[in-house]
């Protein structure tokens, strides 16, 4: 695969020269999944059987039966498959350098998961050069679009000092549009006796050399991190900025987390494992987003999130890999799609939706997530006539086409 056609694909204001101009209509398909509920059956997946969709430049132009397909420049078969928009992945942690295998094994051997292992990556990540952070990064986004995944988001948070939080961002920013600054992962090592110091690090000094390459400001609010009032002034710092706030909320125990959320008008609330009633309710009557994240449950041994308490209560649910070298090191939506299936409540049309439009409402955008006229040509092509064989053919890589701005790049 070409780095030049698999990166950046986050990016929310970039245009692709797509097909130089020309169209493009991908026919015979067995079906395709809209996200477009005033389709066919009403469902939020707006399915069309026997479809086929027409790309003009880097847009979608058209959607519909193939019989009634208009007249194109280009036609491709995609040979009785499934196309699926193109997953998007809104939570992720990329920029770092190191390994925790001997951590994951000795998790497995029953040692429980805490926050402070985030500072052996810490270490790792001060020691390697930009060089070493974007060869990763890189590899990683690669991996992610090979499985289907065309707009991501990546956190720093493995600096925590402001010279390696602002490169690991310009790092990231070269890649993805969807950019958070995640300061706030843990205190600073050399400040773990004065949190109250490295908070004003964060919202000051840190704040200024990293807002101008982010989007978003997230903290992760958890017993071991930081308290409901540490979250408050760091996202309502980075929101004097111009950065919107998310936020890692309720992971490891019931915390504050999901009420600041929706008091601050997050864009999301990320993990939701550990929920009061008065959480579900806030949510719900929000637009805040419940993203979930199997992969951390997976890896760490934890409770699933509840999924279907947090659907049947009205609340919007993303789902996403949370990729990252300690917790979660996935970069496979569709293993997400199938433990969220699995082990979360979740049907397979609901954990479709959470993983595109889903992700989609996580970081604001209309613009991908799904496939209509005047959305981003992002979509996949499954080895399978149905989006019901990701969760029901778990581990199987069935993603054999991905298109991305009206270009196949895989």
């Amino acid at each position: 695969m070409n780095s030049s056609t698999s990166t950046n694909i986050g990016t929310s204001t970039g245009t692709s020269t797509g097909t130089g101009g020309t169209s493009t209509v991908i026919t015979n398909i067995a079906t395709l999944v809209t996200n477009d509920p005033s389709l066919r059956d009403g469902s939020p997946l707006g399915p069309v059987r026997d479809a086929a969709v027409v790309i003009d430049g880097d847009r979608v132009v058209w959607t519909g039966e193939s019989s009634k397909a208009p007249a194109t420049d280009n036609r491709v078969d995609a040979g009785g498959r499934a196309v699926l928009p193109g997953f998007v992945d809104s939570h992720s942690h990329l920029l770092f350098a190191g390994d925790r295998t001997e951590e994951f094994n000795a998790r497995m051997s029953g040692r429980p998961y805490r926050a402070g292992g985030i500072r052996t990556t810490v270490a790792a990540t001060r020691a390697a050069s930009d060089a070493e952070l974007e060869a990763g990064l890189i590899r990683y986004l690669e991996e992610a679009l090979r499985q289907g995944t065309t707009t991501f988001e990546t956190k720093s948070g493995y600096g925590l000092t402001t010279a390696d939080e602002s490169r690991a961002l310009a790092v990231a920013a070269r890649h993805t549009d969807e950019v958070t600054f995640l300061g706030a992962h843990i205190v600073a090592p050399e400040l773990a006796d004065d949190p109250a110091a490295y908070v004003d690090l964060v919202t000051g000094e840190m704040l200024d050399a990293c807002a101008p390459y982010a989007r978003w400001i997230d903290v992760f609010c958890e017993q071991g991190a930081f308290d409901g009032d540490q979250a408050r002034a760091i996202l309502t710092a980075g929101r004097a900025k111009g950065l919107h706030p998310r936020i890692h909320a309720n992971q490891l125990s019931h915390g504050p987390g999901v009420q600041l959320a929706v008091e601050l008008d997050a864009a999301s609330a990320d993990h939701c494992t550990h929920l009061t009633d008065a959480d579900v309710d806030a949510l719900a009557h929000s637009r805040t987003v419940a993203t979930l994240l199997p992969g951390a449950e997976f890896s760490t041994r934890a409770a699933w999130p509840d999924a279907r308490r947090l659907l049947d209560a009205g609340v919007t649910v993303a789902l996403s890999t949370d990729c990252n070298p300690g917790s979660s090191f996935t970069s496979s939506v569709p293993f997400c799609v199938a433990l969220a299936v699995r082990d979360m409540g979740m049907t397979p049309d609901e954990a479709l939706w959470a993983a595109t439009a889903g992700g989609a409402a996580a970081l604001r955008r209309t613009d991908v997530g799904r496939i209509a006229p005047g959305a981003y040509a992002d979509l996949i092509l499954l080895d399978a006539p149905s989006h019901v064989h990701l969760a029901y053919r778990p581990g199987v890589p069935l993603v054999s086409e991905v298109w991305r701005r009206g270009v196949r790049v895989v």
